[in-house]
């Protein structure tokens, strides 16, 4: 094979694990751009493990950066190879319009089977920030919206949030086993009807490599200082799609921020909605767009294990 690594070389290799530290792309999407559409060419060991160079992992910057401006991935390649061409040119959107599109489908006519082909495709060949930015968080926008106030609902919410719960619960239990960055608790409102912010608000925050702890059903505040010491949690963060009531955001949430000695952040629509209430209070806003929120949170943590980038 031409990309078998020499035996001995002065440039700096690099296994796929390491690859995936620093770029924050897992491996399966990493093998996915290599198999599927050539994207990145790393060299093999005689057993066959991927080693990648210093090059390797710029190339790998720069797909992100097309896909985070929207590009699909099967038209990336191009854009690699002549950057110039077309830097200034309408960047395309069809792939996560038509899985939008699909996506709605799936949870409009409870097709669960197509619902988990599109969760795993968008996973194995995007980042996890552009999933949520491109596909999930606007199509939870938009269901919420479809739901409010609609009768005959409620079936629909309740099976996406149980196929969202089931999935994600899989991935959280298997970062926890190799998590080293700050502890988490992400937790829902009393007012929401749903935990479909949540659920995306931990996912996005278990890719960036926080440990994360996740609730079926809000925990009552009079039980968070006591989360907060024995889950040892450097960070609580609450969400919401509502607008929550007037006196929880007013009072018991500026009341339960100063009997905490750990940050308490608020992230979704409601930290939005109710920012001109809660000026002047320790609560943390981090806004409504999750991966923005996540960038937020970062530095009110402080120096702690290093994050994935």
């Amino acid at each position: 094979m031409s990309n078998t690594v020499p035996p001995t070389t002065d440039a700096p290799l690099y296994p796929i694990r390491e690859v995936s530290r620093l770029t924050g792309v897992n491996s399966v999407t990493l093998r996915a751009w290599e198999r599927r559409y050539g994207l990145i060419k790393p060299r093999r060991t005689p057993k066959g493990h991927r080693l990648y160079a210093r090059s390797d992992i710029e190339r790998i910057e720069r797909i992100l950066q097309w896909l985070n401006r929207g590009v699909p991935v099967s038209q990336v390649l191009d854009l690699l190879d002549q950057p110039e061409r077309h830097q200034s040119s309408e960047i395309c959107t069809g792939d996560w319009s038509s899985l939008y599109r699909q996506a709605l489908m799936a949870v409009d006519t409870l097709d669960l089977n197509h619902l988990e082909r599109l969760y795993l495709q968008t996973l194995a060949l995007y980042p996890v920030t552009a999933c949520i930015s491109e596909l999930w968080q606007p199509l939870i926008i938009q269901l919420e919206e479809q739901w409010d106030g609609q009768p005959g609902t409620s079936l629909q919410r309740r099976c996406l949030e149980s196929f969202f719960r089931t999935r994600l619960g899989i991935r959280l239990y298997h970062a926890s086993q190799t998590c080293q960055g700050p502890i988490l608790l992400v937790d829902t409102l009393p007012g929401d009807e749903g935990t479909l912010w949540t659920m995306m608000l931990a996912l996005a925050a278990s890719d960036r490599g926080y440990c994360v702890h996740l609730f079926d059903a809000p925990l009552p505040f009079s039980d968070l200082p006591l989360a907060r010491q024995r889950l040892q949690l450097d960070a609580i963060v609450l969400s919401s799609g509502q607008a929550e009531s007037a006196d929880m955001i007013r009072r018991q949430l500026p009341r339960l921020a100063e009997q905490l000695d750990t940050p308490l952040a608020l992230c979704g629509p409601v930290a939005r909605i109710r920012a001109p209430d809660l000026k002047g209070s320790n609560v943390i806003l981090l806004g409504d767009n999750i991966p923005q929120a996540l960038d937020r949170l970062r530095p009110v943590l402080g120096n702690g294990a290093p994050l994935a980038p």
